[in-house]
């Protein structure tokens, strides 16, 4: 909040939902909109952390620019989801990190061997049918 302070006058006080309020005729930031600043700053981090993925996939431009776009306005509906469905599906997170390990592979093996995009999802979509049915036969089992 200091280096918040330092560029935007701010106030300590939160005015219902507003990201500015008025005091002593004043026009100041509330909390608020520090928590959003932070918040699209992480987005922003994401996109580009997700630049090398989107490259292993794809060598496109176009396609990498709207990934992350799509990623950037997916990611805060996404979490909500997955955060809300975490606990039902078991095998979610192991199957992510499957996909991350298989990413990884393909990133260190790009110079040497192509892996076409069209295995590449495909790999991906059945990575997480086969951890979403596993998980719901063993929901189902308890």
């Amino acid at each position: 909040m200091r280096l918040f302070h330092r560029f935007i006058p701010t106030t300590d006080e939160l005015d219902g939902q507003k990201l500015f309020t008025k005091k002593n005729g004043k026009r100041l930031a509330t909390p608020l909109l520090a928590v959003l600043v932070v918040i699209e700053i992480s987005d922003l981090i994401f996109a580009i952390d997700s630049v090398p993925a989107v490259l292993a996939v794809s060598n496109e431009q176009f396609i990498v620019f709207a990934a992350n776009a799509f990623a950037i306005m997916g990611l805060r509906a996404l979490y909500f989801l997955f955060a809300d469905i975490k606990d039902r599906f078991v095998y979610l997170k192991p199957a992510i990190s499957v996909i991350l390990i298989f990413v990884g592979i393909k990133m260190t093996i790009a110079h040497w061997y192509h892996v076409p995009t069209v295995w590449s999802l495909g790999f991906i979509t059945l990575t997480m049918t086969v951890a979403i049915v596993a998980s719901i036969r063993k929901d189902r089992k308890h």
